[in-house]
């Protein structure tokens, strides 16, 4: 197993919150539905950054998403200016690349201040050291996603697809999102216990180095599962279906729903 990535201790003044999410899908199944979802985020942004000391959003905010240097995908602009909104005012905010938006380049950290993170990362939050990421391509398995995620992180990779006409590369990975989406319908509203592979992810590294939260996206399914003593597993859900969210009191991080 690599290193564990680290990030700058973060301290929590009392009554501060940190909030965590993942996986939005913002592009699917349809605009309409996207649209009154992307809305129903922006509430909710609006809502935490009342008492939030920062928001970690953790991958797949959108179904497709890839930066052409004079272009982005269209649309999602109302969450675009709320976030850039926030962080004007100074509230820190972090994004995860996930599997359905890895081609974020320098868009989000350029326009509005966001660091955005392509690994999984360690952080001392408040007392509490918390292991963060968006969960793809961790635990044993699934070794055709893994073999696929290289392929996608390579720059050729990355400069063939901007040579397409964003008409067409847009168009094109659309559908191709949205029919992988559709396959793993099934498979996210199931838990498989141990043999879930984050998990399995979440117990290797425990018997590394302690962390009191691991919490990640990519599963679709929220889940509060026990690591070890002392230490949990929290998935975050998705907000096609759950509208779910982790939020950290300094003592506790427990998942709520919004609006559900």
């Amino acid at each position: 197993m690599k290193p564990t990535r680290t990030l700058p201790d973060l301290a929590l003044a009392p009554g501060r919150r940190v909030y965590f999410a993942s996986d939005f899908h913002l592009g699917v199944p349809d605009a309409a539905s996207s649209l009154a979802r992307e809305r129903r985020i922006v509430r909710w942004l609006d809502e935490v950054s009342q008492d939030a000391a920062a928001i970690y959003l953790l991958g797949d905010i959108f179904d497709f998403w890839f930066e052409y240097k004079h272009a982005i995908p269209r649309g999602f602009s109302r969450l675009q200016g709320k976030l850039a909104e926030l962080t004007d005012r100074g509230l820190p905010i972090t994004i995860f690349t996930g599997n359905h938006d890895m081609w974020m380049f320098g868009y989000f950290t350029q326009e509005m201040g966001i660091p955005v993170l392509r690994h999984e990362v360690s952080q001392r939050i408040g007392n509490q050291l918390f292991h963060i990421g968006h969960g793809d391509g961790l635990g044993p398995k699934d070794h055709q996603y893994k073999v696929l995620k290289r392929i996608f992180a390579s720059p050729l990779a990355q400069w063939l697809f901007a040579r397409l006409h964003p008409n067409f590369g847009i168009g094109m990975a659309n559908k191709w999102s949205r029919r992988s989406r559709m396959q793993t319908g099934k498979d996210d509203a199931t838990f498989y216990g141990d043999e879930e592979w984050l998990l399995q992810y979440c117990r290797e590294v425990e018997t590394q180095l302690h962390h009191d939260y691991y919490v990640f996206g990519h599963r679709h399914l929220p889940l509060d599962v026990a690591v070890g003593p002392g230490s949990r597993y929290i998935n975050l859900g998705e907000w096609v279906n759950y509208c779910s969210y982790g939020v950290y009191d300094g003592n506790e991080l427990a998942l709520r729903h919004f609006e559900k």
